[in-house]
């Protein structure tokens, strides 16, 4: 519980605890980002970390002049796109150890079922996941569980990932520095953080509205 709260504190102040970190270690910041932006895209165990709300808080320093806005963008880029290649490894290498057959409840038809799924919406799915939280850091390794081929991988992977850098590190960058958003930056980041959210809210909606039009339709 402890580490829960002071992992929102965090969050929600994270123009302070940034500032903090670039006045004490200087360069070695953007060593730190990376790694932070490295392990939320590419490893299944820290999908708590902050992803959105640090590259913002990352290009407003840049804004005001205590970072290089270009050299996070190529280092953040690279590691988004680094993390989630990682991350599908990863899953491609389990997924077929896990599905096996000899873990009960992980049949092989699920994972048929996946590798199916992303073979058709993996392009859009990779892309979207990379904006919502939690679902980022999933979505590469269900990939590579799925055995989703990895040349239609990589092409949505880069795309997704400096997309994903380039709007809220530049969004940081041009207007993290107003003063309204310096004033209420811990409201900036909880509405960064909703409406990362809202694309999965409207594809579940999407979801449900075709659900029940099939089952209205099988019922007619």
């Amino acid at each position: 519980m402890q580490f829960i709260l002071k992992l929102i504190e965090i969050f929600i102040h994270l123009d302070e605890y940034l500032g903090e970190v670039i006045r004490n270690y200087g360069t070695w910041t953007y060593l730190l980002l990376f790694l932070i932006i490295f392990m939320e895209t590419g490893l299944v165990v820290t999908p708590f970390l902050p992803g959105d709300s640090l590259i913002f808080a990352a290009g407003t320093f840049a804004g005001m002049g205590d970072l290089n806005v270009w050299v996070l963008w190529i280092l953040l880029s690279v590691a988004a796109v680094i993390g989630d290649t990682v991350n599908y490894w990863i899953g491609h290498y389990i997924g077929p150890r896990a599905f096996s057959g000899q873990v009960r409840f992980l049949k092989k038809e699920y994972m048929e079922r996946t590798h199916a799924f992303y073979e058709r919406h993996g392009g859009k799915t990779i892309i979207l996941a990379r904006f919502i939280p939690i679902i980022r850091t999933f979505a590469p390794f269900v990939a590579g569980i799925g055995a989703m081929s990895y040349g239609h991988f990589i092409v949505y992977n880069v795309v997704g990932g400096i997309a994903w850098v380039t709007l809220f590190l530049f969004g940081g960058y041009f207007f993290g520095g107003l003063k309204f958003v310096q004033d209420n930056f811990s409201f900036v980041v909880i509405a960064i953080i909703l409406i990362s959210v809202m694309p999965a809210f409207i594809e579940v909606f999407k979801e449900r509205a075709r659900h029940s039009k099939e089952v209205a339709a099988k019922g007619s």
